[in-house]
């Protein structure tokens, strides 16, 4: 048979970025492939995160005999980095040929190539990041976590969603609102929780006093947050990492008690999003997207609940090309941060012959970018032609991971 390539010519190339391989193409030629040889073994990937909850995926390799052991750890290290940042985890339980769990064990080792993504769960999850390896049939079988959030309106609730600018809150009764409020505030600039707590309580006690009581509570916000603690948020970048562990983590629990003890429940502001897509659809099975500083997701599957996933795309890799441009955090290449955000706009601007003043703020330069396109700019015309493009392939390689019918498309890239 033919060697086996990731880079199968993609029929709509990025008009700038021609070197494109998209993920969802590659991995299809991979399966084909493999299910061509006469040679192939099955793999099964378990990842557990919180409580014992455990996502698993099965896929199939191709065997000793066709020579393909560098090819099979390829495509496996983007299958396991992608289910991680899609589903979380902080234990990978790799059924399938030693050889390839030796790969993963050493890529997320320390100094190994995954590093980043090994430590960020680490502390995601509070458990040593941990890669077993053993015989597929040995693979425990899943145990996902989603459960039904929102939709219920009854009653006196209050809303607050923490923005990297400002603040909102709602007074909500029987699913009106009867006051609603916006403040300005700079949490990315503060290092001192206090400034955070105080201000989160100031807003949810002014809802409270529009109504006779107080029933639930519900948080949107930026970040990862298990059990309605926060793990990893960038509304705290300023917080020193011990005072984070002693006055940020438990913030929200904090709140709740200052609020009466009433139900409380803090969701990424992705997974809020997507579940305000699928009530107003009236659906199930809508992903969310948003793009704008980073790139943000959130999901809502059939039965129309939040799943508990961690759906952190930015992280996410959609290109094979090993030329790609690498983001600032990971140091990884090919990852969505650089694809579907203000990231993605700079990166392409200078290749439409764009120039971009170096001194401005990202925020600034897509606005430059922006203002083009509103006059009619060719140059920027084919910035946005490019990461369309970028995302019809990505979709297609999310499809591996989520049962889709919408897509829900937001954020500042977008307008």
């Amino acid at each position: 048979m033919k060697p086996f390539a990731f880079n199968p010519k993609p029929l709509c190339i990025p008009p700038l970025d021609p070197d494109f391989q998209p993920i969802s193409l590659g991995n299809r030629a991979f399966r084909k492939a493999v299910a061509a040889n006469s040679d192939s073994v099955e793999i099964v990937i378990a990842l557990e995160r919180e409580r014992g909850f455990r996502s698993v995926h099965r896929a199939r390799v191709f065997g000793p005999s066709a020579g393909m052991d560098k090819q099979n750890c390829i495509y496996v290290d983007r299958l396991v980095k992608s289910l991680l940042w899609v589903r979380g985890g902080w234990l990978i339980q790799f059924g399938g040929p030693s050889y390839i769990g030796e790969y993963l064990r050493a890529a997320y080792a320390d100094g190994g190539s995954r590093e980043f993504d090994a430590r960020f769960m680490a502390r995601v999850y509070e458990k040593p990041f941990t890669v077993e390896i053993m015989e597929p049939a040995d693979v425990p079988p899943a145990r996902e976590s989603a459960q039904p959030r929102g939709r219920n309106l009854d009653g006196c609730r209050i809303g607050f969603d923490a923005g990297g600018s400002d603040r909102k809150v709602s007074a909500v009764v029987d699913g009106e609102a009867i006051y609603s409020e916006e403040v300005v505030w700079h949490p990315k600039l503060m290092s001192d929780p206090a400034y955070h707590y105080e201000g989160i309580l100031d807003s949810m006690k002014t809802a409270a006093s529009k109504m006779p009581r107080v029933d639930a509570i519900g948080v949107s916000a930026a970040g990862i947050y298990i059990d309605n603690r926060v793990m990893v948020a960038s509304l705290f970048i300023k917080v020193p990492e011990d005072v984070f562990e002693k006055k940020v983590k438990n913030m929200f629990l904090d709140i709740q008690k200052e609020m009466g003890g009433v139900p409380l429940e803090v969701a990424n502001d992705g997974d809020v999003t997507a579940l305000a897509g699928a009530m107003e659809l009236d659906a199930g099975r809508v992903l969310g997207i948003a793009m704008g500083t980073s790139e943000a997701g959130g999901y809502v599957d059939r039965d129309g609940n939040i799943t508990g996933w961690l759906n952190e795309l930015a992280f996410v890799p959609v290109d094979y090309n090993p030329g790609a441009m690498a983001d600032e955090w990971s140091g990884d290449t090919g990852c969505g941060v650089k694809y579907f955000s203000q990231d993605a706009v700079i990166k392409l601007a200078p290749a439409a012959g764009i120039p971009l003043p170096g001194d401005s703020s990202p925020s600034e330069k897509l606005k430059v970018v922006q203002e083009l396109e509103v006059a009619g700019d060719p140059r920027a015309a084919l910035v946005y032609d490019s990461i369309g493009c970028y995302l019809g392939y990505a979709l297609a390689y999310y499809a591996e991971f989520y049962d889709i019918s919408h897509v829900l498309l937001l954020g500042r890239v977008t307008s």
